[in-house]
């Protein structure tokens, strides 16, 4: 059986784990109480999708894999997700950055499930029996991710012209973080082409009456370690508890 090199799922992995602790913050601050709601079970199926890769991932390391684990530990999940720093972590860029309002982080769920489903289609078909089986389950919890980010792009993008303008600039700035989610690791093709992304995002944009921006400059280093800012503070109020009482068992 074809196994999948354990650095190309931590890429996969780190990115719902990331997206999974940002969309947390939104519970109890969404615009309605129903929104709460979803966008809280959308952060935890990217948790669970996370676990998965993550375990999948930690099969294949050695002890010692991670500096800040004993040597002699073995690696898992909460090893991964919890004694990695930053530098550590290989997440895209989008993931990390923060949602200034309400539009940034329905952007950030429309590009980033469009880039899921894709991903996942073709996991799912592809010859790694173990994450095949990972990606045909998160592939139909993506499709209602993206179901959800496109209905509240539509919403706000052909809304009024306050909800129109802020969901347009989120857009436009969120825009050159894309370039990264078909990235993986040095020596891995990417599981698909931008165009398939493309195809999916840019009806929803001209439907929700917004601009697609133009291609040009594109950030990029969170595959490789090089991460902004941002992801260090998430990742301190990620793993203070478990940096706090190492070994604790509830």
């Amino acid at each position: 059986m074809t196994t999948t090199p354990a650095e190309t799922l931590l890429c996969w992995a780190d990115d719902a784990l990331v997206a999974a602790q940002r969309l947390a913050y939104w519970c109890a601050r969404a615009p309605e109480l129903e929104e709460d709601v979803a966008l809280t079970n959308i952060a935890l199926d990217q948790l669970g999708v996370a676990r998965l890769l993550l375990s999948y991932a930690a099969e294949q390391l050695p002890p010692g894999a991670v500096p800040a684990a004993a040597p002699t530990d073995e690696i898992t999940e909460d090893t991964l997700a919890f004694l990695r720093s930053d530098r550590e972590f290989r997440n895209c860029l989008l993931v990390e950055l923060p949602d200034h309002d309400f539009a940034t982080a329905v952007g950030k769920l429309l590009f980033l499930a469009a880039h899921q489903v894709q991903l996942y289609a073709a996991l799912s078909a592809g010859p790694d029996e173990q994450l095949a089986a990972i990606a045909g389950k998160a592939g139909k919890e993506s499709a209602y991710h993206l179901d959800h980010a496109r209905l509240w792009t539509l919403r706000l993008g052909d809304g009024t012209t306050e909800s129109h303008r802020r969901m347009q600039d989120a857009i436009d700035e969120l825009w050159p973080y894309t370039g990264e989610l078909v990235d993986t690791v040095p020596g891995s093709g990417p599981p698909y082409r931008r165009a398939d992304w493309l195809a999916v995002v840019e009806p929803v944009l001209a439907q929700a009456t917004l601009r697609r921006p133009a291609d040009g400059w594109r950030p990029d280093g969170g595959r490789h370690g090089r991460h902004t800012e941002h992801l260090s503070y998430l990742l301190a109020e990620m793993q203070v508890v478990h940096r706090a009482h190492p070994g604790a068992r509830w």
